[in-house]
């Protein structure tokens, strides 16, 4: 079942290109892109006809007309909205950031939701028992901490375990379809920050991630489950999330924007040891590197000095409104990715501490930062080795080579599951 799954993937995949072609103008006008709920929803619900549907989703799960998979899916024609799931910050992105999900009803529909993000983080027998296929949408970011891949990883899972199909309607990587990035996670790393052996930066869209674990066999059973994918029509790896013609709503509320999913691997490793500010509690969030004890013009200069290809640095004086620098002045760096196919993204975090340690050798980030986060930032890097390295001279040459140790052969083995071009 799974071969020819896969079979009609590829054979859609190669619709997918040739409208493309049709749908790009000459004069390089943006090309509009059908997510996969416009795609299922053109098919006339097909899949899940005569099905009792789960879902699960968040505020990202919408049509380009800003209507939820929720609502459509409750509307469609011969398809049985039973279940809700609730990831983190929930179906209707009410809930803050690592704040627990509790069940509930969702009063547009009346359906129950359940949460996988408090106690259970992957869904329980109980939870699927009115469930023939569990469907998941929800908008991506291309970076292996960012838990949505865990949930639907887990649901997956459990969905094998249980004789349940599972459905991904397929949505950009906003980061691109060939960015790769960093280490596959070390045995000792594995959580909910990094859940599957993949790198930092995957390259992969949700649906193309979801084949990849499958025939992987990296759920964590071991099993396999029946997977369907519905591929968006007009995406190309190349393509700026600004070129597709589809609205961004925010998965989670750090991420306003679609350019904050390209800074989130640049700052969000260097942000687990919350000592100092990177932009999270302001404006820019995920964009920044500041504290109390930073100039930001030695940093600025600091940071332009090291020439990295794609990016650029400006000096910012800010006052956070919450989280790390709360209601203090500080300064220190704004980043701008001028181009991030040749950006060094997740490096960017260890080039900044680099820096840092040169400037203020009294205030080493690893030293300043609780010892208690030493566990959650190997996590988050998926080797406690990157942090042993890194530490002996605070230089990124002494980590580089470890950290994109496992690149090639990934971008290697990820490309026969490429549903786009």
């Amino acid at each position: 079942m799974i071969k020819k799954i896969l079979t009609s993937a590829i054979a859609l995949a190669a619709m997918v290109s040739c409208t493309n072609a049709n749908c790009e103008e000459k004069s390089g006008a943006t090309v509009a892109v059908k997510p996969g709920i416009e795609v299922l929803r053109d098919g006339g619900f097909a899949q899940l006809q005569g099905k009792r549907v789960g879902l699960i989703t968040n505020p990202s799960g919408v049509d380009n007309n800003l209507k939820s998979t929720i609502d459509i899916l409750h509307e469609a024609e011969g398809v049985t909205l039973t279940a809700l799931y609730a990831p983190e910050h929930g179906v209707r992105g009410d809930v803050h950031a690592g704040d627990h999900v509790d069940n509930m009803v969702d009063p547009a529909t009346g359906v129950t939701v359940y949460s996988i993000y408090g106690k259970n983080r992957k869904p329980t027998a109980e939870m699927l028992k009115d469930v023939d296929v569990l469907v998941y949408d929800i908008q991506d970011i291309g970076c292996r901490s960012f838990t949505f891949i865990s949930t639907m990883g887990l649901a997956m899972d459990a969905c094998a375990e249980l004789g349940k199909e599972f459905m991904v309607l397929d949505r950009p990587n906003p980061v691109g379809g060939n960015k790769v990035e960093g280490n596959i996670v070390e045995d000792s790393c594995f959580s909910f920050v990094s859940q599957f052996p993949i790198p930092y930066l995957y390259g992969l869209t949700p649906g193309e991630l979801a084949m990849y674990l499958n025939e992987e066999g990296l759920l964590e059973s071991g099993k396999k489950v029946k997977l369907t994918v519905v591929p968006m029509e007009g995406w190309t790896r190349d393509m700026e999330f600004s070129q597709t013609g589809m609205p961004w709503v925010l998965p989670s509320p750090h991420i306003p924007t679609p350019e904050y999913a390209i800074y989130y691997p640049m700052s969000g490793i260097v942000g687990e040891l919350y000592c100092i500010s990177i932009g999270v509690g302001y404006t820019l969030p995920f964009k920044l590197f500041c504290a109390e004890w930073i100039d930001a013009n030695d940093f600025c200069k600091a940071m332009q000095d090291l020439h990295l290809p794609g990016l650029n640095f400006r000096p910012i004086h800010i006052k956070p409104f919450y989280s790390t620098g709360k209601g203090k002045n500080i300064q220190g760096v704004e980043m701008y990715v001028m181009d991030k196919s040749v950006a060094p993204l997740s490096l960017t975090n260890f080039y900044a501490m680099q820096e840092l340690a040169r400037l203020y050798p009294d205030s080493l980030l690893f030293d300043l930062g609780d010892k208690s986060r030493y566990s959650m930032f190997d996590k988050v890097v998926g080797s406690k080795e990157i942090r042993k390295r890194f530490c002996q001279n605070y230089k990124v040459d002494d980590i580089k080579d470890y950290w994109n140790k496992d690149v090639q052969w990934f971008t290697e083995k990820k490309a026969k599951y490429h549903l786009y071009k």
